[in-house]
């Protein structure tokens, strides 16, 4: 999967708030292809509006923003994660067109 989004030319970044540290052991873990980025402070969960009230891990969700900064998908889903990723390459097929 990892070469259908290089050849959309498409980056994939993670984004938690898991501390650095967790973030290395589970790249490691699932062998991950792709940087994870800590948001600790949980303040972009805000600007993204996934931040749950209290203690509460953030909503899953997949972010697709294009080269201008616009975004062309918002997938969000608690229970079909493994989605998440067809979704993202189909709107970046369909912005690619």
């Amino acid at each position: 999967m990892k070469g259908e989004f290089e050849e959309l030319d498409a980056h994939i970044v993670g984004i938690s708030a898991d501390q650095v540290g967790r973030q290395l052991e589970f790249a490691q873990e699932n062998n991950l292809s792709f940087p994870l980025l800590s948001d600790t402070d949980k303040s972009v969960a805000r600007q993204f509006g996934v931040k749950r009230m209290g203690p509460f891990p953030s909503k899953r969700a997949t972010f697709v923003i294009g080269a201008d900064k616009k975004l062309l998908a918002d997938i969000r889903s608690e229970t079909d994660f493994t989605s998440h990723a067809d979704k993202a390459l189909e709107a970046l097929r369909v912005a690619a067109e």
